[in-house]
């Protein structure tokens, strides 16, 4: 009996053993089968307008929404004073003989005429007909021909262009309404965000390229204004005036230059800035920037050791514009301006594009730092005159520093057409020394030295000693029309 029970206790485990794995390979087989319930299944779909939250399946959609206010624009350049070859073509007579050649047998050939032709790209911005595109598109042409997406073609006149920024407006008279690209806000712009480029590209109409922003305000040394969006959406020569599209389908930069040796690697204008110069473009032909009468340069490592400052924030003052806004509104040579209307300034990259998207008559602050205070200025904005160039800024003189100066005589002071009581000069900068490594040169004149002013070599050997034992100085030097400072360090 005992034996028994035994045999039947040991079939019913065995029975829910096999029980359990049963419905284990079926809670797994189920498992891998069956999508549970409440389970979101998302499937890949084309990016929609204004859909920017995630990596998009298509652009399809959105270039089919934001193609017809692209343009091709095709310029004619007529070329005056080629090769006077009889024989025409005449490029291989110019590389082996020269022009000599030809002058001398071939003297009385009228000279030739041909036409130069180019591509680009441009954005419809109003329906009457105004059109964005790069400057460089469309200098110096003889006629500019614009083709709609549709095929229809208008020639266009130039309304306006600004050489500093590289943007052009120009003008069609359509015989009806046009489709109109939207204007979107590049300062919203983030790193890594999609973008669209459209454009012609080496003639191949309504190109759609995409890609990311790869980086913001980048200076490229393209103009004193730089501040490019850098993307890897393919640009290419055609590209040149086209438009920058966020995932909206807005307008937020047009594209403007490329790096020729590398790959993916292309700028664009924002559009934030086109948007700025425009009233002026449409009025006037031309833009008036802002100017506040000072010349400023960035803070070396030098300097803010010597000027114990935190860091190298901010744009130094190294000379004030007699008359201008600036001297009224009481800005000194020295003065380190840090923000302007409450924008923190950190070089004078940053200070020239401040200014310069101010509007004449506009009343601006400026908060600088002088002798280790902080001080507040109000300055009216004037229409900055485009002034000739000037050397870049360098440095220089003979003692501890390497400098070797003079006092300025009246035959110095007429030679130079300077002021007789202006500082000092430079005579020799000693080959290797500090003076010579920051770049000072024969013939610079010393101003001031640890901002006081001076006007011979023995208030400059007083004023140096004062502050060599702590082994660095900082000059005020003036090389031709330029002012700047230089931090000199032993």
């Amino acid at each position: 009996m005992e034996k028994k029970n035994r045999k039947t206790f040991f079939m019913f485990l065995l029975a829910c053993l096999i029980g359990f794995f049963i419905v284990s390979v079926v809670e797994v087989l189920r498992s891998s089968f069956l999508v549970p319930i409440g389970t979101d299944v998302q499937t890949a779909s084309a990016v929609s307008p204004g859909d920017s939250s995630r990596a998009p399946g298509s652009f399809a959609d959105l270039a089919e929404k934001v193609k017809p206010s692209v343009v091709n624009i095709g310029t004619t350049k007529v070329v005056r004073g080629g090769t006077r070859s009889p024989f025409g073509g005449g490029a291989p007579f110019d590389r082996y003989f020269g022009d000599e050649f030809f002058d001398r047998f071939f003297g009385d050939a009228p000279r030739r005429e041909f036409k130069q032709q180019s591509l680009g790209s441009g954005f419809i911005i109003s329906s009457d007909g105004y059109i964005f595109t790069n400057n460089h598109v469309v200098e110096h042409a003889d006629k500019i021909l614009v083709k709609l997406s549709d095929g229809r073609e208008y020639e266009a006149k130039i309304i306006g262009k600004d050489a500093k920024t590289d943007i052009a407006l120009i003008k069609i008279k359509p015989n009806e309404n046009l489709p109109v690209a939207e204007i979107g806000d590049s300062d919203k712009l983030r790193v890594g965000d999609w973008v669209l480029a459209i454009g012609n590209p080496f003639g191949l109409e309504q190109t759609v390229t995409a890609g990311i922003v790869s980086a913001k305000g980048r200076v490229i040394g393209a103009g004193p204004y730089d501040n490019f969006i850098q993307t890897d959406a393919s640009i290419n020569p055609g590209n040149s005036g086209g438009p920058l599209f966020n995932m909206e389908g807005k307008v937020i930069g047009i594209n403007t230059a490329i790096v020729a040796q590398g790959q993916g690697i292309g700028f664009a204008l924002p559009i934030s800035m086109a948007k700025n110069i425009l009233p002026d473009l449409k009025s006037k032909g031309k833009v008036s920037r802002g100017w506040m009468g000072v010349s400023v340069q960035d803070i070396t490592e030098e300097m803010a050791k010597s000027l114990q400052l935190k860091d190298r924030r901010g744009a130094i003052v190294s000379e004030v514009f007699k008359g201008d806004p600036a001297e009224r509104a009481g800005i000194r040579a020295g003065d380190i301006v840090t923000e302007i209307s409450g924008k923190k300034i950190k070089d004078t990259h940053e200070l020239l594009l401040s200014i310069a998207s101010f509007h004449v008559g506009d009343k601006v602050s400026i908060k600088v730092i002088r002798d280790g205070r902080e001080m507040i200025f109000q300055v009216t904005v004037v229409e900055r005159k485009d002034q000739p160039e000037v050397a870049a800024a360098k440095g220089g003189a003979y003692e501890q520093f390497g400098l070797a100066v003079e006092d300025i005589t009246p035959e110095i002071a007429r030679y130079l057409g300077i002021p007789k009581k202006t500082g000092i000069i430079v005579v020799r900068v000693q080959s290797g020394s500090p003076a010579d490594e920051m770049g000072i040169q024969p013939q610079d004149i010393i101003l001031q030295v640890n901002k006081t002013k001076i006007a011979s070599v023995k208030e400059y050997m007083s004023e140096v000693s004062k502050k060599s034992n702590k082994g660095s100085i900082m000059l005020l030097i003036k090389r031709g029309q330029a002012t700047f400072f230089v931090a000199l360090r032993k």
